[in-house]
């Protein structure tokens, strides 16, 4: 029996949006805190595949945790690390650049519609979270033939990192959605192959703070 080790980060945090929906806006986000990435470095596999999404983001957490001390490709993004632009965040269409304070005056009744049918609803021009589970799972049951047995690290988003729970225990959306996903968290999902039986997943943990 082989078995593939996901090591799942959500990006660090973006202080740059101002109160505002960013999803798929390819902003900076802000790797100052040296506590956080000398404990992620502690914890994560050294004899890992790197995985990002392709937003700068990924890119600069997964080059502050190689920075703090664990071994890892350099630079990133470049041919040590495979950038997976359909892990990506859930792309919130025309809500991009709005302040999530100015949202409800904005769009009235499609705002509250959104909120009360989350999984469904899409923003003009955007993804719901179905689409992103539709458009997540794939990648990874294709990245997880490719690497298996081995231990990935997948520095992604929060909207991502729902869906890979989703995937592991095959849940509603509506359940993957109540999961709390932090920034810098680690979510370590484990994927079985051999046994004969049984469910091939087990999730180890979920939205592990690394100090």
């Amino acid at each position: 029996m082989s078995t593939t080790n996901w090591w799942w980060i959500r990006h660090a945090p973006v202080t740059v949006n101002d109160g505002a929906v960013y999803g798929q806006t390819d902003l900076p986000c802000d790797c100052g805190n040296a506590a956080v990435f000398a404990g992620l470095a502690a914890r994560l596999p050294r004899d890992a595949v790197w995985i990002t999404s392709a937003l700068q983001r990924t890119h600069q957490t997964a080059a502050a945790i190689i920075r703090a001390g664990l071994p890892g490709p350099d630079p990133i993004p470049g041919p040590g690390v495979v950038v997976e632009p359909a892990l990506n965040e859930q792309s919130f269409g025309e809500w991009h650049g709005k302040k999530y304070s100015d949202l409800p005056a904005l769009l009235g009744e499609a705002y509250h519609r959104f909120w009360l049918a989350p999984v469904s609803m899409a923003p003009a021009g955007g993804e719901s979270f179905i689409d992103l589970l539709d458009r997540v799972r794939p990648a990874i049951r294709r990245l997880e033939e490719r690497y298996a047995g081995r231990n990935i690290v997948a520095v992604t988003h929060g909207g991502t990192i729902r869906c890979a729970i989703a995937e592991a225990l095959d849940l509603a959306p509506e359940v993957a959605l109540a999961f709390t996903i932090d920034n810098c968290s680690i979510t370590h999902i484990e994927r079985h192959r051999g046994a004969g039986h049984g469910h091939p997943w087990r999730v180890a943990a979920v939205n592990q703070s690394p100090i």
